[in-house]
């Protein structure tokens, strides 16, 4: 029996945590430290006539103001690491130049002695601005108006048909076809902990170290090291505590390679905290998706096919993963149902917003609430109970693996069992009874029925742009005590305890002999992180590969020292 695995235990990293004694990034303090403040657009979109800084450099304590036309030429542009055919990827740069076009997008850095310094002096730059017409709304972006980009001729970031089986015959041969307009609001992240960079540069050994609270550190790295212009292993990035992510942190930003150049320049490190204020304005936003479902089915409630035409807002340019979200939606819209024919026609859009990308699911759950929502209007539309719609399209155990019409293969599932099991834990029909009592007295009493097939612990994959792998290194030091090394990097999820009970069980030791260190790239070796359920998946795969490797190493030792 495990001692550990799949036992009660105490988390590791939980004492500093409850205590107080854990470092987030703006618990760590530099001698001589500056601190930095930006001035960012009061308008969605704007020309910038010009930036007057003449005031501000007299205010106490500031050492520095950069603006757009300060590091254009010096800072590469934010990186999109989506590859989609035809794609538009605006020119973002770290701080706007001639034109602003979203509320948040950073004109200027303010550095200053002490963060009240340069919050104030923030306050005493003029900007001139000639107000332009911005486009708010993402079926009006798609239709035409005022152009964001003008070097791209319209609102269009790009246009992407997906999704198997001949969609025209399925609806075609239905007995009852049902439309609906759909909307996934946009909504901001707002993790606990907003974001925050300090950056070191030692100009000695040329070396510049980031703390960052990110989800990638080692992906963080590769692209600040392209942004800043500076050898990747004279780059070390350092991932504290991170005070939630959700998606919101696995990305690369301006604020963070904008730091690491200032300390560069300035020769003394260089430290900015978010405010909650910009932590809703430039910190990536999710969903964003409008659209209208079609969806055809015979009269006894079997769906013949299902059709998806949506706008994404996209917001005013790319973050990392900003257009690849919407193609996630299309991947996951068979649910999970045995629909023989999808069809999703995306155009995503410009709008005068920050960039959607990736948060809580990152487009699979626009997908679960468009499925889920055309089989209730199928149930509605029949009379027929959504429980018996959503059995009569169920895969049955036997017809697994089951590739689906969005090109999809599931390698397994029971999912009537798994229905079956949860109406039984509901008492469902007793609620159904209590339904229709309520409704002759006159009182509404709803009840929701939904599946969920979910595509994480993403792997190598494809589809992944940074491959998808994981790694680890596992050690016995000379005491005896045991070190994991792991590419993942947890906030939240316990991968410190967990790491820590696999290899406490696998080489059999005291679970307190194991430290597993993560998100420092000058100890770590490469890694991908930790995002989509995917780090004790491929990451505990990666610790288990590796303790194999130990144990049989440690075998041929032990061998040769018995003869």
């Amino acid at each position: 029996m495990a001692r550990y695995v799949g036992q009660r235990v105490k988390r590791t990293e939980d004492p500093r945590l409850i205590k107080g004694l854990a470092h987030y990034v703006d618990d760590i303090r530099l001698p001589d430290t500056l601190h930095v403040a930006f001035v960012r657009s009061i308008y969605a979109h704007a020309r910038i006539n010009g930036v007057d800084a003449g005031e501000a450099l007299k205010a106490p304590g500031v050492v520095a103001i950069f603006t757009g036309k300060d590091v254009s030429e010096k800072i590469g542009p934010v990186p999109c690491a989506s590859a989609l055919p035809e794609l538009k990827v605006p020119d973002h740069r770290v701080l706007a130049t001639d034109k602003v076009y979203f509320v948040g997008h950073p004109i200027a850095a303010v550095v200053a002695a002490d963060a009240y310094a340069a919050r104030d002096a923030a306050e005493l730059l003029m900007v001139d601005y000639e107000e332009l017409p911005a486009v708010v709304n993402a079926e009006e972006a798609a239709q035409g108006g005022a152009v964001i980009h003008e070097q791209f001729g319209s609102n269009v970031a790009y246009k992407l048909t997906a999704g198997e089986g001949d969609i025209v015959a399925a609806l075609a041969s239905a007995d009852r076809r049902i439309k609906q307009r759909i909307i996934n609001q946009r909504l901001a992240p707002v993790a606990m902990e907003p974001r925050g960079v300090l950056a070191r540069y030692l100009p000695g050994e040329q070396e510049l170290t980031v703390w960052s609270s990110t989800q990638i550190p080692h992906l963080l790295r590769t692209q600040l090291a392209l942004m800043i212009g500076i050898p990747e292993n004279k780059l070390r990035v350092i991932t504290p505590e991170v005070g939630g992510g959700f998606g919101s942190k696995l990305n690369v930003y301006a604020e963070e390679a904008l730091l690491g150049w200032i300390s560069m320049q300035l020769g003394r490190p260089a430290k900015w905290i978010e405010t909650r204020r910009e932590n809703m304005q430039a910190t990536i936003h999710g969903r964003g998706q409008v659209g209208e479902i079609e969806i055809g089915c015979k009269a006894d409630g079997t769906v013949t096919g299902l059709r998806y035409n949506v706008v994404a807002d996209l917001g005013a340019y790319h973050q990392l993963l900003t257009p690849a979200i919407p193609t996630l939606t299309g991947l996951m819209l068979s649910g999970a149902y045995k629909i023989p024919a999808i069809q999703i026609n995306v155009t995503g859009v410009f709008t005068n917003k920050m960039a959607t990308d990736a948060y809580r699911g990152a487009g699979r759950p626009e997908a679960t609430y468009v499925v889920e929502r055309a089989i209730d209007l199928v149930a509605a539309e029949l009379g027929l109970d959504p429980v018996a719609v959503r059995r009569r399209n169920f895969p049955a155990p036997e017809e697994f693996p089951l590739k689906t019409a969005t090109g999809l293969f599931y390698d397994s599932g029971n999912y009537e069992g798994a229905l079956a099991k949860a109406l039984e834990n509901a008492g469902y029909e007793r609620l159904r009874e209590e339904q229709r009592a309520a409704r002759e007295q006159g009182r509404i009493v709803g009840i929701g029925v939904s599946t969920y097939v979910e595509i994480c612990a993403l792997g190598p994959s494809q589809a992944m742009p940074a491959g998808g792998w994981e790694s680890a290194t596992v050690r016995i030091e000379p005491t005896g005590t045991v070190t994991v090394l792991t590419g993942a990097s947890p906030h939240g999820q316990g991968q410190e305890t967990s790491f820590a009970q696999l290899a406490a069980d696998e080489l059999g030791v005291d679970m307190g002999d194991v430290t597993v260190v993560h998100g420092d790239t000058a100890i770590v070796q490469y890694g991908i992180g930790t995002f989509g359920s995917r780090a004790t998946a491929v990451g505990g795969t990666a610790v288990f590969v590796a303790i194999e490797k130990l144990k049989e190493k440690a075998s041929k030792i032990a061998a040769h020292m018995l003869g």
